[in-house]
C-alpha cells in the first residue's frame, strides 16, 4: 500500500526548520506485515526530543528514515497471536524479543535484539517494510499507516483520546518509569527534576504520585516552571540562575535524595549530581550526543556512597507499565493531559519542531 509520511533524508539541516524543511511529506510504499507483525492505522504521534535529536544530528541514525516513535493506532491486519483487527495499541520504541538475557531478567528496555534492530533501522525481525526508507525505533509513526512488530505494541483502552494515548508510549513511560522503576523513589524522600519537557514533567508527575517531598523542578523557561508548580512541585528553580544548584540543595536540606536529569546534557548531569546529598542517587534519562562525557569527583562515589544510574525507556516493561499508567491517569492520579501543548497536522511538523527546539512547547501531537 502507499502511505503518506514525514521522511528525513539528511540530518543536521539548520534551523529554522520551517525554512530548511528537513522533514518532507512523501508517498512511501509500505509492504504488508510479515509473521509476528501488525499493520496499524496511526491515529496520533507525539513530537519528542528523540525525534528532534535525529533531525539535528545529535543522535545519529541511518538515513533516509521515516520518523516518529511515540504513537498510537488501530490494528487493521494482524499476523501475530494476541492481536486482532480493531485492537487499539500504544507503540513502545524498544521492541522486546522476550528471549535474550535482559528480557529474561525483566529488563525489556535493554533487549539486545531490539537495540540491534533500532540501530539498523529495521523491525525486530531484521526486515524493512518501508520501501527505500529505514524505520525509526521500530515504529515510524509520522505516517498514516505503519507496519511494526507485535513486540512493539501494547493493547490499550480504545476509548482513550488518541492525542493522550500516544503520550504513554514514550514521555509517560520514560518519565514516570524513571521514578518508579529506575530510582524507586520512596514516599517522603526528596526529588529534583532537571528539565521540564514531556519526559521531565512526566517524571515530576511520577515523583508527586509516589509521595516524594519536597519535589523540586528546574528549567530555564518560566512558563514550564509555572506549570510544574501547578502539577505539584514544592519548589521551582530557574536554571539560568548561577546559584541554581545551591538553591536546590537549600530546598532539600543539603541535597536531594534523588535527582533526575532529562535534558540530555552532560553539563546538566553534572549539576544534577552536585545537587544530591550524601548517599543520593542521580538518574540520567536524557540522550546527549555520543561525544559528550561528564566527570564527577571519583572519591564521592565511595566516601559519600553516591549512585549514578541510566534509565532507558524508564526501565519499563511496556506490556506491564503502559496499562498501569493509563489506569492511574483514568483515576486522576497522573494528569498527563496537562502536558499536551497542541495538535498539529502532517504538513506542520517542521515549524512544530522549531517550537520544540525553542522550548516553547511541551508535547505537540500529530493527529491523523
Amino acid at each position: 500500500m502507499i502511505v503518506r509520511g514525514a521522511v528525513l533524508r539528511e540530518m543536521g539541516l539548520p534551523r529554522p526548520y520551517a525554512e530548511s524543511r528537513p522533514l518532507r511529506v512523501e508517498e512511501v510504499e509500505l509492504a504488508p506485515p510479515g509473521p509476528g507483525e501488525l499493520l496499524v492505522r496511526i491515529r496520533a504521534a507525539g513530537l519528542c526530543h528523540s525525534d528532534l535529536s535525529v533531525i539535528d544530528g545529535s543522535r545519529p541514525r541511518v538515513m533516509p528514515m521515516l520518523l516518529g516513535h511515540e504513537a498510537t493506532g488501530e490494528v487493521l491486519e494482524s499476523a501475530a497471536p494476541g492481536f486482532a483487527p480493531g485492537d487499539v495499541v500504544a507503540c513502545a520504541f524498544v521492541p522486546a524479543c522476550g528471549a535474550c538475557g535482559p528480557c529474561a531478567e525483566g529488563r525489556a528496555a535493554l533487549c539486545e535484539a531490539g537495540a540491534a534492530a533500532n540501530t539498523a533501522g529495521t523491525l525486530l525481525g531484521g526486515t524493512r517494510r518501508l520501501n527505500g526508507f529505514h524505520h525509526h525505533l521500530g515504529v515510524s509513526g509520522f505516517a498514516d499507516h505503519a507496519v511494526l512488530s507485535a513486540r512493539s505494541a501494547v493493547k490499550i483502552d480504545p476509548s482513550l483520546p488518541p492525542e493522550i494515548a500516544a503520550l504513554f508510549g514514550c514521555a509517560v513511560m520514560t518519565g514516570v518509569g524513571a521514578v518508579v522503576n529506575t530510582a524507586q523513589v520512596r514516599a517522603g524522600r526528596s526529588a529534583v527534576v532537571f528539565g521540564l519537557g514531556g519526559v521531565g514533567l512526566s517524571a515530576l508527575l511520577g515523583a508527586v504520585l509516589v509521595g516524594a517531598h519536597p519535589v523540586v523542578a528546574v528549567d530555564v523557561v518560566p512558563e514550564k516552571l509555572a506549570l510544574a508548580r501547578s502539577l505539584g512541585a514544592s519548589v521551582v528553580v530557574d536554571a539560568r540562575d548561577p546559584s541554581a544548584v545551591e538553591e536546590v540543595r537549600a530546598a532539600t536540606a543539603g541535597g536531594a535524595d534523588y535527582a533526575l536529569e532529562t535534558v540530555g546534557s552532560a553539563q546538566v548531569l553534572e549539576q544534577a549530581y552536585a545537587a544530591t546529598r550524601r548517599g543520593g542517587t542521580t538518574i540520567t534519562v536524557g540522550l546527549p550526543h555520543p561525544s559528550q562525557s561528564f566527570s564527577v569527583p571519583a572519591v564521592s562515589l565511595v566516601a559519600e556512597e553516591r549512585t549514578v544510574k541510566g534509565s532507558y525507556l524508564g526501565s519499563s516493561v511496556p506490556s506491564r507499565d503502559i496499562p498501569r499508567y493509563i489506569a492511574l491517569y483514568r483515576a486522576g492520579r497522573l494528569p498527563v493531559d496537562r502536558l499536551l501543548t497542541a495538535t498539529v497536522g502532517l504538513d506542520d511538523l517542521n515549524p512544530a519542531f522549531d517550537d520544540l527546539a525553542a522550548g516553547t512547547s511541551i508535547r505537540q501531537v500529530l493527529l491523523f
